[in-house]
C-alpha cells in the first residue's frame, strides 16, 4: 500500500465535490480497486467513497421496472429481488463468495465493466440502463469493450435500471479459482423480444447475441438455436479455454437457459 486521503461524503454533492480534486476516484466496494492498489497498480490520491450515501443504497420495483442504486451490495440484491426478478437474484447469488457479496456493490461492478462480470451479461439481455449523477445510459451504449465504458471523467453510476422479464435464467460456467465466470449467459423473456446477453467470452467484453434472440422470438425453444453457431474469431483464448471452447460455451448455456427458463 501507499499513503493516500480518504473521504467519506454523506451525500451525492459531497462526493461529487470531492471528486473534482486532482487524483482522486471512487471506492465503492472495492473488490476490484483494493487488490490493484495494493498491488501499486491504481495510485489514487485521494479515495472517496460511496458506501456512506444513503441515497445511493437501495431496490425498488414500479411500473415492471426494477431499479437498483449503486451502492446497494450485491447481498442485499439477491435477497431483494427474489419474488420481483428470480432470474436476476440467482445471477448475483453465484457472484463470489458471501464476503464479496456482502461488500460488493452493482455500481462499481457496472462501471468496472471487467469482461468476466456477471451483471452486465443481465444488464444487456434486459436492454437496461445505466443511471449517472449526469444522465441515463442505455445498456448498449453504455459498455464499450473490456474495462471499457461510457462513463466521462467525475461521472459515478447511481443505479440501474432493468425492464423485469416474463422468465429469465442465467447459465455460468465457472472458473474454479476466481469464481468468475469462462462464460456466462443470461436468457430475458419478453411479450415480444427476447435477449440473449453473454459475458466472459469475448475479446471485446459483454455483447449480445443477436442471432439467438431473433430465433428465439419466434421460437422460445433450444431447438432454435441448434442451427446457429457463434463466430470465435474475437472470442478470448488462455489456458482455461481456447476461442472455439468459449463460442461453443455460449451456444451450449444458451440452450440451457432457455431451457430453464
Amino acid at each position: 500500500m501507499y499513503n493516500f486521503e480518504f473521504v467519506k461524503p454523506a451525500t451525492l454533492d459531497e462526493a461529487l465535490a470531492a471528486l473534482k480534486d486532482e487524483d482522486a476516484q471512487p471506492l465503492s466496494g472495492g473488490q476490484t480497486l483494493i487488490p490493484t492498489l495494493k498491488q501499486r497498480l491504481n495510485q489514487p490520491g485521494t479515495l472517496v467513497s460511496l458506501l456512506g450515501i444513503k441515497d445511493l443504497v437501495g431496490v425498488s420495483s414500479d411500473g415492471g421496472t426494477l431499479t437498483i442504486k449503486g451502492a446497494t451490495n450485491h447481498a442485499t440484491v439477491v435477497k431483494e429481488t427474489a419474488s420481483t426478478f428470480p432470474g436476476l437474484s440467482a445471477l448475483v447469488a453465484k457472484i463470489g463468495d458471501p464476503a464479496v457479496r456482502n461488500r460488493g456493490t452493482i455500481g462499481g461492478s457496472v462501471a468496472n465493466n471487467d469482461p468476466s462480470a456477471c451483471y452486465p451479461a443481465a444488464i444487456m439481455a434486459c436492454q437496461g440502463t445505466v443511471m449517472t449523477n449526469a444522465r441515463e445510459i442505455p445498456a448498449d451504449d453504455f459498455f464499450q469493450g473490456m474495462f471499457a465504458t461510457a462513463l466521462e471523467e467525475g461521472e459515478i453510476v447511481t443505479g440501474v435500471k432493468f425492464p423485469i422479464p416474463a422468465a429469465s435464467n442465467y447459465q455460468k460456467f465457472e472458473q474454479p479459482a476466481s469464481r468468475f465466470p469462462l462464460t456466462g449467459v443470461f436468457v430475458a423473456k419478453y411479450g415480444d423480444r427476447v435477449g440473449v446477453g453473454v459475458t466472459g467470452a469475448s475479446n471485446n467484453g459483454v455483447f449480445r447475441w443477436k442471432e439467438a434472440e431473433e430465433a428465439l422470438a419466434s421460437n422460445f425453444s433450444a431447438d432454435a438455436i441448434k442451427g446457429l453457431s457463434v463466430p470465435s474469431d474475437d472470442m478470448i483464448s488462455d489456458l482455461h479455454g481456447s476461442a472455439e471452447y468459449r463460442a461453443h460455451l455460449v451456444k451450449v448455456l444458451t440452450g440451457r437457459a432457455v431451457a430453464a427458463c
